[in-house]
């Protein structure tokens, strides 16, 4: 992927290719006893999360409760995350909302030094293809910073709008949480061949929750960089599954689905907000306080805290086992 990296020191932009690859990191954001973001402990989740080998880290998104931030929560967090980071990887903060803040946000990000944007989708309204284009370009327009589109919820783009907001100069990327693998086997293809021509390197992601159940289906049709919200509180486990999917190692890939991340899948899936509740009382089990969770959603019961104990125990023994063939 062409990305722009600013340089500091110089105060210009240069473009270092395929700058996100292996295991994309989506960090929480920690919140105290008394409800304010936690600084300290965030900087502590990004350092281990990219010690730990994280391709990218992709702060204030879906699994870091952007929907939960205001403007101000929100800079200290992207300006913490890449501090933290240390330009070791490249740091996207996620933007999104409506149109005003939606810019605001992409702002506060250049501002704060992240490298790039997740554009997620407007709340509430569902707009046409026409309207998602002009909210995206409108977004992107708001700053210098690389931008990846993320088709979720309101936000479903077809063929002919998607192709638009791949021309757009600053858009780079194209991230689907949708899971309609016949829409997206379309606008990969089409999106691919004319970016191709322009000369353009651009990329596309797996966006849906809990990313590795999906990652075989999603590489069938060439989409291999993925989500890892797992990386936040088991990155053994998630290098595991990404190495052993990488190198074609099916038995072991199938073995993590079976004994890992479909139960947790089906534990994410009993109660709506999980997918963010369950990744951050994971990261609190393994012994960093993040806190809890803003309404609206909720955390896991205590029956649903002891399964999930259950099940990270049983992908770690999937893993020690794997290290001993």
């Amino acid at each position: 992927m062409d990305i722009r990296i600013h340089d500091e020191r110089s105060c210009t932009w240069t473009s270092e290719a395929s700058v996100l690859d292996g295991v994309l990191f989506f960090p929480v954001t920690p919140f105290t006893q008394e409800d304010s973001v936690d600084i300290p402990i965030l900087s502590e989740h990004v350092q281990q999360g990219v010690a730990a080998g994280a391709g990218g880290v992709f702060v204030a998104c879906g699994t870091g409760e952007f929907h939960a931030l205001e403007p101000q929560e929100y800079a200290d967090v992207v300006r913490t995350a890449v501090a933290a980071t240390g330009g070791r990887v490249p740091v996207f903060a996620g933007a999104g909302g409506s149109l005003p803040l939606a810019r605001g946000f992409a702002r506060a990000a250049a501002e704060a030094g992240a490298d790039g944007l997740l554009l997620m989708p407007p709340y509430l309204v569902q707009g046409p293809p026409a309207g998602l284009v002009a909210y995206v370009a409108q977004v992107a327009a708001a700053t210098e910073l690389p931008v990846i589109v993320y088709q979720r919820g309101g936000a479903r783009f077809d063929v002919a709008s998607a192709l638009e907001v791949a021309r757009l100069p600053r858009v780079v990327g194209f991230k689907d949480g949708l899971g309609d693998l016949d829409l997206l086997s379309r606008i990969v293809t089409a999106v691919r061949a004319d970016t191709a021509a322009a000369g353009k390197d651009f990329r596309f992601f797996n966006g849906m929750p809990t990313a590795e159940g999906t990652v075989p289906a999603y590489r069938g049709i060439g989409v291999e960089l993925y989500s890892s919200a797992v990386f936040c509180f088991a990155p053994e486990i998630s290098l595991a599954f990404h190495r052993a999917v990488t190198t074609g190692d099916d038995a072991t890939v199938q073995r993590l689905l079976a004994g890992f991340f479909h139960p947790l899948i089906a534990l994410r899936e009993r109660t709506p907000g999980y997918a963010v509740a369950l990744v951050k009382a994971a990261v609190r089990m393994g012994g960093l306080d993040v806190g809890g969770v803003r309404p609206p959603l909720t955390d896991p019961t205590p029956d649903d805290l002891a399964e999930l104990a259950r099940i990270i125990e049983a992908g770690r023994a999937i893993c020690a086992t794997e290290a001993t063939r």
